[in-house]
């Protein structure tokens, strides 16, 4: 089993771009993002701040992907 990987929200939203989700809408540091499939999620963009294992739980589970997905498409 893969460790979660530390990322800032910057870093989240740029995997979830290459993995196919565009910005919809974004309201303070809170990017919503949305699949053309249907899928959707919310990521905190705070400047230089880490999301914690629990958001980032949240984010995987909202957008459907493996911890796998997401270390896939933060490398590329």
């Amino acid at each position: 089993m893969t460790k979660l990987p530390s990322l800032t929200g910057k870093q989240v939203i740029s995997s979830l771009k290459k993995a196919g989700f565009v910005v919809e809408r974004q309201k303070g540091s809170h990017v919503f993002l949305r699949h053309p499939d249907g899928r959707a999620t919310v990521v905190p963009a705070h400047t230089g701040e880490a999301i914690g294992p629990g958001l980032m739980s949240k984010i995987l589970r909202d957008s459907e992907l493996t911890k796998d997905d997401l270390i896939k498409f933060s490398k590329k």
